[in-house]
C-alpha cells in the first residue's frame, strides 16, 4: 500500500511540474502573440495579455489533438517511458526556459520539451528507444516553420502594399490598426491550439507509462486537457516583458500594417502545422514572419544580428535541453 501511495504522489509531483511548464510556455511564449500588437501601440501591454490568454484558452474548442497525441504517442517507443524519463524530460524543459527567459532570448518552449523527452529517453534506453518519424517530423518544422512564416508574411506585407498603394498612409495606419486585433487574435488562438497540446502530450505519456490511461484511449482525460489550457492561459496573463522587446522592436520596427502582415503569417502557419499534428515553435514562426516583413522593406530594415543570436538559440535549444534533462534523469534514480 505505501509502495502504491508513493508511486502516485510522484505522478501528482509531476503533473504538477508539467503544468508549471506549462505555464511557463504561456509566460514565456506570450511575447509572441503580443509582441508586435504592444510595440505598434494597438493595444496596452495589461490588455493584450488578457486579449491573448482569451484565445489561448478558447483554442481547446476549435483544434483536434493532433499536437498532443503526437507528443503522447509519436516521439517514443512504448514501453520506454517512466516516471524518471518523465522528470528528466520536465526538468530539462523547464531549466532551459529559465535561461533563455532571464536572457531576454526568444528560444522554444516546443523543442525545449521535446529535446528534454529525447535527452532522458536516450539517457535510459539511448537512440533506438525513439520514433525516428516523430523525431524527424518535429526537427525539420524547426527549419519549415520559420522559412513559412518568412514566406507568408512577406507575401502579405507584398499584397497588402500593392493593394493599398494609392492610400494616404495616415488611413492605412488606421485601418490596420483595427485589423491587427483579428490577427493578433488568430495568432494567440493558434499558439493556444499548439503549444497547450504539448503539455497535453506529456502528461498523457506519464498517465500511459503508470497505468492510468490505457494507450489505447483516443484522447487523454479531459481533466487534463482543461488544466493544460488553463495554465497556458494564466502564462499569458502573466507575459514574458523581456521578450517582447526582442520580438516587438529589436529585429525590425513595426508599425500596425506590419504587425498585421507578421501575425497572419505567423497564424497560418500554426494552423497548418497543429492541422499536421506537428509540435512547432511559435517563437521560430514568428521570427520569420517578422523578419519577412522587415525584409520586404530593405535588407536594413532587419537586424540580423539580433536575428542570428536567435537563430543560434533554436539551434542549442534541443541539445542544450536534452543535455540538463539526461542529467536531471540520472538524478531522479537517486532521489525515488
Amino acid at each position: 500500500m505505501e509502495t502504491v501511495q508513493t508511486a502516485l504522489w510522484v505522478v501528482i509531483i509531476l503533473v504538477a511540474l508539467a503544468l508549471i511548464f506549462d505555464f511557463m510556455n504561456g509566460f514565456h511564449d506570450a511575447a509572441n502573440s503580443i509582441a508586435t500588437v504592444v510595440s505598434t501601440g494597438v493595444l496596452k501591454p495589461t490588455q493584450a495579455v488578457v486579449f491573448a490568454a482569451f484565445f489561448n484558452v478558447v483554442a481547446v474548442f476549435v483544434f483536434h489533438l493532433s499536437v498532443a497525441a503526437t507528443v503522447g504517442k509519436g516521439i517514443v517507443q512504448p514501453g520506454v517511458v517512466d516516471t524518471h524519463v518523465v522528470f528528466g524530460a520536465l526538468v530539462g524543459a523547464i531549466t532551459w526556459n529559465v535561461i533563455t527567459w532571464y536572457y531576454g532570448i526568444p528560444s522554444s518552449s516546443s523543442h525545449a520539451l521535446i529535446g528534454g523527452i529525447v535527452g532522458s529517453v536516450m539517457a535510459k534506453s539511448g537512440a533506438g528507444a525513439l520514433v525516428a518519424g516523430g523525431i524527424l517530423k518535429t526537427v525539420a518544422f524547426i527549419f519549415i516553420s520559420p522559412l513559412l512564416g518568412f514566406l507568408l508574411g512577406s507575401i502579405m506585407m507584398v499584397i497588402v502594399a500593392w493593394t493599398f498603394r494609392r492610400m494616404r498612409p495616415s488611413r492605412i495606419d488606421k485601418w490596420f490598426r483595427r485589423l491587427q486585433l483579428v490577427s493578433a487574435g488568430a495568432y494567440s488562438l493558434g499558439h493556444g491550439g499548439n503549444d497547450a497540446q504539448k503539455t497535453i502530450g506529456i502528461i498523457w505519456l506519464l498517465l500511459i507509462a503508470t497505468g492510468y490511461s490505457a494507450s489505447t484511449d483516443a484522447a487523454p482525460p479531459t481533466w487534463v486537457i482543461i488544466c493544460c489550457y488553463a495554465a497556458i492561459g494564466l502564462g499569458t496573463m502573466f507575459g514574458g516583458w523581456r521578450i517582447v522587446k526582442t520580438m516587438g522592436q529589436k529585429i525590425t520596427k513595426l508599425k500596425p500594417v506590419g504587425g498585421f502582415c507578421a501575425e497572419s503569417g505567423g497564424a497560418l502557419t500554426l494552423f497548418l502545422a497543429t492541422w499536421l499534428g506537428v509540435p512547432v515553435s511559435t517563437t521560430h514562426t514568428i521570427t520569420g514572419a517578422i523578419v519577412g516583413v522587415g525584409s520586404t522593406q530593405r535588407a536594413s530594415a532587419v537586424r540580423w544580428g539580433v536575428a542570428g543570436n536567435i537563430v543560434w538559440a533554436w539551434i542549442l535549444t534541443i541539445p542544450a535541453s536534452a543535455f540538463v534533462a539526461a542529467i536531471a534523469y540520472w538524478i531522479s534514480l537517486q532521489l525515488y
